[in-house]
């Protein structure tokens, strides 16, 4: 019995282009926007198995938080409940495709608050913190099913990045279902 190889992750990263050019930041009136806390780990939990992300521990939590810069865990929190209820982190994490790369990773939102924009608040402070961190190598990964987050990290700039010969069929797919711009020619293919 053959068994078959999981697909790679989507990888995107932000235009050298743009470094000096980061998103905006925008926030619903009814949110704020803040860093980490101590404490904040049980409500972190808490978005992320509301978003369909489970089987975290207190290891595995602890080996995340050792990745996080300073400054670079963002919460949005709902005014009216005080409840967290997007997130997203701003990670160190060098790899062989991003040599000193700044990761915008585990990015998570309660669906009760869709439509709100939180996704992009927290992804454009990450952004932030990253470039503001000196950060040229900025990257992310995520998959191809998860098309509101793809279409937020298309609008914010981030840019497709076709390190394996599957990338651009996918991406093409992934284009057509969004209606945007399948311009693999201008998009990366290899590490800065």
């Amino acid at each position: 019995m053959q068994t078959e190889t999981p697909r790679q992750q989507l990888r995107m990263v932000w235009p050298l282009s743009r470094l000096a050019a980061p998103p905006p930041l925008r926030l619903h009136p009814d949110y704020d926007l803040r860093t980490y806390q101590p404490g904040d780990e049980a409500a972190w939990l808490e978005v992320m198995a509301l978003a369909g992300f489970h089987g975290w521990d207190d290891e595995r939590v602890a080996a995340l938080k050792a990745m996080i810069l300073p400054g670079g865990w963002f919460f949005a929190i709902h005014r009216a409940t005080g409840k967290v209820v997007a997130t997203a982190l701003a990670n160190h994490r060098p790899h062989e495709l991003h040599p000193f790369g700044g990761e915008l990773g585990w990015v998570a939102a309660d669906p009760t608050h869709k439509g709100k924009g939180l996704g992009w608040t927290v992804c454009a402070a990450v952004t932030h913190r990253l470039l503001s961190a000196g950060y040229r190598n900025i990257y992310l990964l995520t998959d191809d099913e998860r098309l509101p987050a793809l279409a937020i990290y298309l609008k914010l700039g981030y840019e497709p990045f076709l390190y394996a010969p599957d990338m651009a069929s996918r991406w093409e797919a992934i284009c057509k279902q969004l209606n945007w711009p399948y311009t693999p020619g201008a998009w990366p293919s290899k590490s800065v």
